[in-house]
């Protein structure tokens, strides 16, 4: 009986909600979105902060030992573990996940994503690996989207927006920067902006960050306040350090993926992956410890001014006074950062590259304006530089200046230096662009054709696949067969081609009807000739996994109606002109409303 009726009361509430109008409920969903996200935030970092307390009462942090090289190790095997035999799927490059959910799983993400990426992370950074939190958490934010979304049934529009809604309250809840999680949505994600989508996004990520506000405090990520104001002279340095920030995040853009790439073909042992790259990273984070874990307080120092603070534990602290080595330890530290990053991904932890392109950035600046100081050029801000620094890394790595500069702003409160800060990130993001059309985020996917973008054409093209479009009510009919029995399959059905196919499935050509007509009525020919004898090769095949737009140059290219799709050399059917444009016109009018 109690049943019954909850059911009916939810029958009731549920017919109620939905009369509100989709506008109405995406409001409405943006805000609990906003609040589930703040909350993901809040937990992420206050989980992070605990499981680091605990372990300093454990490890020793304040001497040097042999303990860093071990720390890192145990959190990657727990991450592990903990994919591989609890989760059982893939939720490292949280960023890149979530756009291929949006370009190729009609936006969306499987439910464990909401707490998974959070545990898998925790686990990693928290002992030390040197990924950044970040992108776990717009992973989280963006699974929340996107359930909420499928779970009251709202379309592939909508749901890309819960999925923005999400992303943005992530990063204004676990920086404070609500503008900052705005612009993230709609330069990383790729989310157009419209009056339809910026009103939801406001609101999710004003609610994320007051709910971080409520149960964290007002702090921010970095305590600085800017002392030397913008002086006009130094644009030139600012261009200066916005070529260098560009050049060192296309290092690290290709040190990156050129290392987990490796890694990913190494071997299919996840556990010669974690020995391989845990040893790797304990050796680095060993001599280098400002390469433990995120690295957010070596930055703080430089903010600072506490340049000796990245020789704290390190074996080279005696010579810390001396110049050269000071400016080769910086060099180091953020080449070797690439390589720390990659191999902690690689050797099976969970962490993004928010945190690590910061944090190069950061020592960029620092380093830049060290030498112009040394030198006598001129007298600059360091801390200034190095927060400077870090927009034009982040600008560079992510192919997003417009975030980059916001951020960098709200977490430290640097709006007396946004001029610096705009020039900085625009000239970087210029000069990585000269060389990587992508950034780290698309560039695997836009290798594979699977990268949606602000173009709509573009994107709707993204979102078809052969598997939308191809047809299988074609006769197929086998090499061997005679001429009569051919014919009997012409009158059966409704199509001017037959796939030759062999009895185990192979495609091997086409029979046109036009090819046969002249001989199909001679029935002296009907146990003469074979289907073999008169078939033909197709102009072009279509493979299964092929992007749309590789399978529209073959249409254009050979002037073809119709090809077949194969998967390796099997037959699984036809895709013709008429089917896509049909599917594609229904999709860009879904797309495209407002």
């Amino acid at each position: 009986m109690i049943l019954s009726r909850l059911k009916h009361y939810f029958a009731i509430t549920w017919v109620a909600f939905r009369r509100l109008g989709e506008r109405r409920i995406t409001l409405i969903l943006s805000f609990t979105i906003g609040i589930l996200s703040g909350l993901a935030g809040v937990i992420l970092k206050s989980t992070l902060h605990w499981l680091r307390t605990q372990i300093s009462k454990v490890v020793p942090m304040d001497t040097t030992n042999l303990l860093y090289f071990g720390l890192p190790a145990i959190g990657i095997l727990l991450s592990v573990i903990f994919v591989r035999y609890l989760i059982r799927d893939n939720i490292g490059h949280g960023v890149t996940r979530v756009l291929y959910a949006i370009s190729r799983q009609g936006s969306r993400i499987r439910p464990h994503n909401m707490f998974s990426s959070i545990i898998g992370s925790v686990l990693t950074i928290g002992f030390g690996g040197s990924v950044g939190a970040e992108a776990p958490v717009v992973y989280t934010g963006s699974a929340i989207g996107s359930n909420v979304g499928s779970f009251f049934r709202m379309n592939y529009r909508t749901r890309t927006l819960l999925i923005g809604c999400g992303a943005a309250g992530a990063i204004a809840s676990i920086f404070k920067a609500p503008i900052a999680g705005i612009v993230f949505t709609l330069e990383v994600l790729m989310l157009d902006l419209t009056t339809a989508s910026i009103v939801p996004l406001l609101i999710a990520a004003a609610a994320a960050s007051s709910v971080s506000y409520f149960l964290m405090g007002p702090e921010v990520v970095f305590d600085y306040e800017v002392v030397r104001p913008f002086v006009l002279q130094h644009i030139p340095w600012f261009l200066l350090l916005g070529i260098f920030c560009g050049f060192v995040s296309l290092y690290f853009t290709r040190t990156v993926y050129g290392i987990e790439k490796r890694f990913k073909g190494y071997t299919r042992s996840p556990y010669k992956k974690w020995v391989v790259g845990s040893a790797i990273l304990g050796v680095l984070i060993f001599l280098f410890p400002p390469l433990f874990g995120e690295g957010y307080d070596v930055l703080q120092s430089l903010l600072d001014g506490n340049s000796s603070y990245i020789f704290h534990n390190s074996p080279f602290y005696e010579f810390q006074s001396n110049y050269w080595l000071l400016v080769a330890s910086l060099l180091l530290i953020i080449a070797l950062k690439a390589v720390a990053a990659a191999v902690t991904n690689g050797a099976g932890g969970v962490g993004g590259i928010f945190a690590p392109s910061l944090f190069i950035g950061g020592i960029a600046g620092f380093l830049v304006a060290n030498v112009i100081n040394r030198w006598g050029v001129a007298n600059v801000s360091e801390s200034n530089f190095a927060l400077v620094g870090m927009a034009g890394t982040m600008s560079g790595v992510m192919h997003a200046p417009f975030m980059a500069i916001f951020l960098i702003a709200e977490i430290t409160g640097g709006y007396k230096l946004f001029v610096p800060l705009m020039l900085t990130s625009t000239i970087a993001y210029l000069t990585i662009l000269y060389f990587e059309p992508h950034s780290i985020y698309t560039k695997r996917l836009a290798q594979r054709g699977e990268l949606i973008t602000h173009h709509k054409d573009k994107a709707v093209l993204t979102l078809l696949s052969v598997g939308k479009v191809i047809e299988t009510d074609f006769i197929t009919v086998e090499p061997t067969e005679l001429l009569r029995s051919l014919v009997k399959k012409v009158s059966l059905s409704r199509r001017n081609i037959f796939p030759v196919v062999t009895p185990d499935g192979k495609f091997l050509g086409v029979v046109l009807l036009d090819d046969i007509r002249p001989i199909m009525f001679n029935t002296e020919l009907y146990e003469k000739v074979k289907v073999q004898e008169i078939m033909s090769l197709p102009p072009e095949v279509i493979s299964i996994n092929e992007p749309m737009d590789s399978v529209l140059n073959k249409f254009e290219e050979s002037k073809a109606w119709n090809l077949p799709v194969i998967d390796g050399d099997k037959y699984m059917g036809f895709v013709s002109k008429s089917k896509i444009f049909s599917v594609y016109r229904n999709l860009l009018i879904e797309f495209s409303e407002e």
